[in-house]
């Protein structure tokens, strides 16, 4: 029973958050079409969120009509979300990172998760949410 109610439990968390937050950083944002990252992106756009992707090999490029940055740093807006495309070893530097742009959320995609990093951005105040992709949440939780 203790499951069903910590999935209920992160369903509304995940509800809230996708309803909640405007723009996202999209760390490991690739131009391939046929990577995750790129129809992640494409999708979380149609759905009216700004995204911000982040790629040191890319930086100064444009990618899907936004501008593409080096590190979460460089964005010259407000970060509601980071979304990390990387692997969980890479994790704890840009958690820092997230925390220091005043990011209200860490997003994990799926294949990503880290402990350590997850706590120490909770204990921050930050949202987090580890193995789990925005697109297949919309879908799985049919939300608009």
């Amino acid at each position: 029973m203790s499951e069903l109610i910590s999935m209920e439990c992160l369903d509304a968390k995940i509800r809230r958050i996708l309803s909640s937050v405007r723009s996202i950083a999209l760390v490991g944002a690739s131009p391939s079409p046929d990577r995750p990252s790129h129809q992640v992106m494409r999708f979380l756009q149609a759905k009216g969120y700004r995204v911000f992707p982040v790629n040191p090999g890319l930086a100064g490029q444009t990618l899907l009509g936004e501008m593409v940055y080096g590190s979460l740093g460089e964005i010259p807006a407000p970060i509601d979300m980071v979304d990390l495309f990387r692997a969980s070893a890479f994790v704890p530097p840009l958690v820092d990172d997230a925390i220091a742009v005043g990011a209200k959320v860490v997003w994990m995609q799926i294949g990503v998760h880290h402990d350590p990093a997850a706590a120490k951005a909770e204990a921050a105040g930050l949202d987090v949410v580890m193995d789990r992709c925005p697109k297949i949440e919309f879908a799985r939780l049919r939300l608009a």
